[in-house]
């Protein structure tokens, strides 16, 4: 400590410097998150596209299972007519 300047004026002093210190520490951690959160952001991305994919693709499975239901219905329908037919015979 310096026997020139007052008690109050070095610990002022002192806790500015820590401050100081301590803020290039965060703006040095803050920087290198962004870097990391960069790049899980571009691993991320391309699964997304993937699941995107696939969503599209049980849509277009449960489209064709649907018309498949509605042309089978049709058919069951008419044999079940052929059927009324016979057994009225």
């Amino acid at each position: 400590m310096d026997d020139d300047k007052p008690v109050l004026e070095q610990t002022t002093d002192a806790i500015s410097s820590a401050a100081d210190a301590t803020k290039g520490a965060v703006k040095t951690v803050v920087k290198k998150v962004k870097k990391a959160a960069k790049k899980v952001a571009k691993k991320v991305k391309p699964k997304k596209k993937a699941a995107k994919k696939s969503r599209k693709a049980k849509k277009a499975g449960k489209k064709s299972s649907a018309k498949k239901s509605v042309k089978k219905a049709g058919k069951k329908a008419a044999k079940k007519k052929k059927k009324a037919r016979k057994s009225k015979r």
